[in-house]
Parts: structure tokens; C-alpha cells; sequence
């Protein structure tokens, strides 16, 4: 059989197409991909699945404070807090859990479990053990409510006046010592000065379930108010006369300031006396709940329920 010889043409002809194998057909199949790439762009625009039903409703409204920790949420049961609605850490068997349950069963509180990881999105404390619970905005005591107090256990009234306490730790930390040296109330400004949240309620230990906060307005103005019914008022001072050497008897409130400004000066001149921490180390001063509960505890003693 005899091959037929090609020609210069044909064979440049053959050269160019090894060269470019695809050429004639490679932009057509590349214009499809632009209308596919501008389809894709309306699905990032979709909206995301609604959560689960477990994850609705755990907002904290403006009007709705919160109680975290086992031992803060166990003590509002108690004392019979009317608790909106509860977070439990879904799978935990553990008996402090196990317990809060049962009483939120008991007092009808409807009862959510939730992952870890979103108790911890909720946490305003950041240590919420497993347990949140929300209930209506903590509430703000009247003044009569500790002279109230006072002459239901038949004692002169004491209470606790605090000045530039920032640190919700602090206040927690003296609400529970109010309460176990048996103070009939705290007083607190609502200027520069912390309110009731969930972390002092955390560092009370539930004790702010149990002692009435009055917040005024000008505490000197107060302290004037309430030397008109009867009592007087010591300040807590490091400088001042050891507290063993004043007597802190009969209607009283202690007046305490911050760890880092003291009271203030024109608290300080509305206080009939000056008190003291006795002191043997080399720092000469103590944090404020510390201070507190020191002076409180003395006041105790000079009463005679000690």
C-alpha cells in the first residue's frame, strides 16, 4: 500500500493543532462557570436556621436580673424567690444540680437544659456551675424596711452605709457578712457606687436574698435623715481611735468607703466618730468587705450577742 505524502501545508497545519489541541473549544466551556459563580452568591445571603428550641428565649431582658452558681440559685429557692424560668447544664448528674432541679420542680420554675457552651454565652459572671436562673429586676428595699426589721427582733437598728464601693465583689462579700452578724440592712448611693447584679449576688452567697439594700440618693443627706430618728454613726477609718476603745452601742450605722479612696470627705464630717483597725504588720490596710465585717463584728461584741 502506498502512503499518500503530505504536504508543507498540511503538515503546518497538523503542527499548530498538536500545539493548541483544545483551543477552539476551551472558551466556550469556561463561559458556563460565570452565570454558576453568580448563582452561588444569593445562597450566602440566606438566613441562618432558627436555633433549636432548648436555645429560644435565653435572652436576659432589661427588666429580668439573673442568679448563677449552685449555692446563689439554691438559696433564692429558699427563700422563696419567685424564679422565672432555669438553665441546667444538660447531662450533669451531680447532686447539687440533681437538688436544684427538684426545687424548681416543687415550685413549679420551668426548667431548660442547655449545652456548656451556651451557659457560658449567658454567664455574666463567668462561673455559673452548671446553673442560671432568671428572675425579675433584684429589688431595692425602703427604709422602713430596716427599722422594720430592727423592731421585729427587738434591737436597736444597725446598719451598714457604703461610699464609692465599685467592686461588686466587695458588696457581695459585705452583704453576706451583714447578714450572719445580724446588720438590719445595707445603704448604698446610686451614684459611683455598684448596684445589685448577678455577680454580687454570686459573691453573696445567697445572702442577698435575705438582706434588704436601700439605694439613696445622697448618702450624707441620709446619714442626716437618720440621726433624726436615732442613730449615730461611726466611720471606718485606719487612722482613727482603735475600735475597742469606743463605744459602739445602741442605734448605729457603720459607715464604710472604698479600699482606695476611703470615705469621702463630706460623709466623713457627718459621722460622730472616727473608728480604727488596730494594725501589727507592715500594710496598712485591708480590703473593704475585710474592714467591714472587722469594725461589724466589734459592734457585735459591744452589744452583747457574742
Amino acid at each position: 500500500m502506498i502512503k499518500r505524502k503530505r504536504s508543507v501545508r498540511e503538515y503546518a497545519r497538523m503542527k499548530q493543532e498538536s500545539n493548541n489541541p483544545e483551543k477552539k473549544t476551551d472558551r466556550p466551556a469556561k463561559r458556563p462557570e460565570k452565570p454558576e459563580r453568580e448563582s452561588a452568591r444569593p445562597a450566602v445571603r440566606t438566613p441562618k436556621a432558627a436555633p433549636a428550641a432548648a436555645e429560644q428565649d435565653t435572652g436576659i431582658g432589661a427588666n429580668e436580673s439573673r442568679i448563677e452558681g449552685r449555692n446563689a440559685v439554691t438559696e433564692a429557692f429558699r427563700a422563696g424567690k419567685t424564679i422565672d424560668r432555669l438553665y441546667l447544664l444538660e447531662g450533669s448528674e451531680e447532686g447539687p444540680l440533681l437538688t436544684i432541679r427538684r426545687m424548681a420542680i416543687q415550685s413549679g420554675t420551668p426548667i431548660r437544659f442547655l449545652p456548656r457552651e451556651r451557659l457560658d454565652q449567658m454567664s455574666e459572671t463567668g462561673k455559673h456551675q452548671g446553673v442560671i436562673a432568671v428572675l425579675a429586676a433584684y429589688h431595692y428595699a425602703e427604709m422602713d424596711d430596716l427599722f422594720a426589721r430592727a423592731k421585729e427582733r427587738g434591737e436597736d437598728p444597725f446598719f451598714i452605709l457604703l461610699d464609692n464601693i465599685e467592686d461588686p465583689h466587695n458588696l457581695g462579700a459585705i452583704l453576706r457578712t451583714a447578714n450572719v452578724c445580724g446588720a438590719h440592712g445595707v445603704i448604698i448611693p446610686k451614684d459611683r457606687a455598684v448596684g445589685l447584679t448577678a455577680t454580687v449576688a454570686k459573691a453573696s452567697a445567697g445572702a442577698i436574698n435575705y438582706t434588704p439594700v436601700v439605694r439613696v440618693t445622697n448618702l450624707a443627706r441620709t446619714i442626716e435623715e437618720l440621726r433624726e430618728k436615732g442613730l449615730w454613726f461611726v466611720c471606718a477609718d485606719m487612722d482613727g481611735t482603735p475600735m475597742t476603745k469606743l463605744n459602739l452601742t445602741g442605734p448605729i450605722g457603720l459607715v464604710v468607703g472604698s479600699e482606695g479612696e476611703g470615705v469621702s470627705r463630706l460623709v466623713r464630717e457627718k459621722c460622730d466618730l472616727v473608728a480604727g483597725i488596730p494594725q501589727k504588720g507592715e500594710i496598712n490596710s485591708l480590703n473593704a468587705s475585710v474592714a467591714m465585717a472587722v469594725l461589724a463584728y466589734e459592734i457585735v461584741r459591744q452589744r452583747g450577742s457574742v
